[in-house]
């Protein structure tokens, strides 16, 4: 009984042990989770994310053309059309048309719906086909896939490898052999497979790998090489590039061999000869890559060095895109229609390449005009760097050593050259005296005077429109 006792008063001072405890926490003089102080505030609603705003207007870097620059009267530019025409140096058939760049009125011509040979001036056409199509979003790829015991190169159109290491501010030499055998080395040195055989595979295009209608001759001096699916610097043999110059005959059997060379100096043998074959479509393991410039880029360097055999690689890819096989007739046909597609009448013109250095192409100055004219539309501006890539008047490119002394021309031309025998041609854009921009075409197929002397005559014409102003 005793023991009940204590008990139940050891209870009653616990509880109020705890009461008391309690009572302190609620007035926040112990810890505890009590209180009686007032509750927190509701907290806000988050915040919403503002909706998206137009930002300012971004001042563009360069000012477009001004139509307030005055636009030379008619009666001049028709002045000077006429004294071109009739210029003895430039013989019997001379097409000429000049035209406002910003409204595209026609300011003068003459022969301009006449068919003329337009020689290198027609890379144009190949350039605004490659631009207006999808593969101007791309790369050229150069592979190495793997399947038992042989590596596969693999051509993609890049026929500007270089033989060592690539260089990534070049056009010609931006992707490497060098670079490329040391990612296939990589892993082979790595699962102790160090011996090897190698195939070619440049089945991208088929059919002749030249246009029939080229003149020997011309293949003998070096302004063409065979057309393939890989190439080193162009198929040229020297070291430096240039638009002429002695060629592989086989520039893709060429790369191959650069290739075994640079797979040696990273301890990988290549057995037996190099063959051509068609690369497996499933099962290869890919072991390197490397890519070429843009697209965009590639085309730059045919216009400012009027490289022949890039034009006509590009025009096959066209083709390739189009759905055309990667021959030379299905790369004119790609080209033609590329350039009809975006609203030029080529009614009765022809192409026998895609460069211009084969016999048989012909088109009016009034056609080239018209594709001019949308190279420097802001409606097209995908065609701008095909303007912009032309070389520049007594600057660089083909067009370095012309518009000498004190031609008007020099720094305010860029265009197109075209050269074949008895053949010259210039087209473009010339800024006159008065910064007004225009289009011309220059076209004579049936000189007889001295090349140099020809080309004196266009280009003392083309001074002439720059020289043009107001103020004089």
């Amino acid at each position: 009984m005793v023991w009940g006792l204590r008990s139940g008063a050891t209870v009653v001072a616990v509880v109020a042990l705890i009461g008391g405890y309690l009572a302190a926490d609620a007035y926040d003089a112990v810890p505890g989770m009590l209180t009686t102080a007032e509750p927190w505030p509701a907290p806000a609603p988050f915040p919403d994310a503002p909706g998206a705003v137009d930002g300012p207007d971004v001042a563009p870097l360069l000012a477009g053309l001004s139509p307030e620059a005055p636009v030379p009267s008619e009666a001049e530019i028709a002045s000077l059309v006429a004294q071109v025409a009739a210029d003895p140096r430039l013989g019997s058939r001379v097409g000429v048309v000049v035209a406002d760049a910003l409204t595209g009125e026609t300011l003068g011509e003459t022969g301009q719906d006449q068919f003329m040979v337009p020689a290198s001036t027609q890379k144009v056409l190949t350039a605004v086909a490659a631009l207006s199509s999808p593969i101007a979003d791309r790369t050229l790829p150069t592979r190495v896939v793997f399947d038992g015991d042989t590596l596969y190169l693999v051509g993609g159109g890049d026929m500007m490898l270089a033989s060592g290491a690539g260089n990534p501010s070049a056009i010609n030499g931006r992707a490497g052999l060098a670079d490329l055998a040391d990612q296939v080395a990589g892993t082979l040195n790595l699962t102790g497979q160090t011996t090897v055989r190698l195939a070619l595979d440049e089945t991208l295009f088929t059919g002749a790998v030249y246009a029939p209608s080229i003149d020997p001759a011309n293949i003998a001096a070096g302004y063409i090489a065979p057309v393939a699916a890989l190439g080193v610097n162009v198929g040229l043999l020297q070291a430096d590039y240039s638009d002429d110059g002695q060629r592989a005959s086989d520039p893709g059997m060429a790369a191959a061999q650069a290739f075994v060379e640079r797979l040696a100096e990273r301890g990988v043998t290549v057995e037996g000869n190099v063959v051509k074959t068609k690369a497996p479509s499933t099962g290869a393991q890919e072991l390197g890559m490397v890519e070429s410039a843009p697209v965009p880029e590639v085309v730059e360097f045919f216009l400012h060095n009027s490289d022949n055999t890039i034009t006509e690689v590009v025009g096959r890819l066209v083709a390739l895109e189009a759905g055309l096989p990667g021959t030379g007739d299905g790369a004119t046909q790609a080209v033609v229609a590329a350039v009809a597609r975006l609203g030029i009448d080529l009614t009765g013109a022809a192409l026998a390449d895609c460069s211009g250095l084969g016999a048989g192409s012909r088109l009016t100055a009034a056609q080239l005009a018209s594709i001019l004219d949308l190279l420097v539309d802001p409606a097209f501006p995908a065609l701008r760097s095909v303007a912009v890539g032309m070389p520049v008047a007594g600057l660089n490119g083909t067009l370095a050593n012309r518009f000498t002394g004190d031609n008007a021309g020099r720094g305010v031309v860029r265009a197109k050259t075209g050269s074949l025998p008895n053949v010259t041609s210039l087209a473009g854009t010339v800024m006159t005296g008065d910064d007004r921009q225009l289009v011309f075409v220059v076209m004579a197929d049936q000189y007889t005077a001295n090349p140099l002397d020809a080309r004196a005559a266009v280009d003392q014409f083309v001074g002439r429109l720059a020289a043009l102003s107001t103020a004089a």
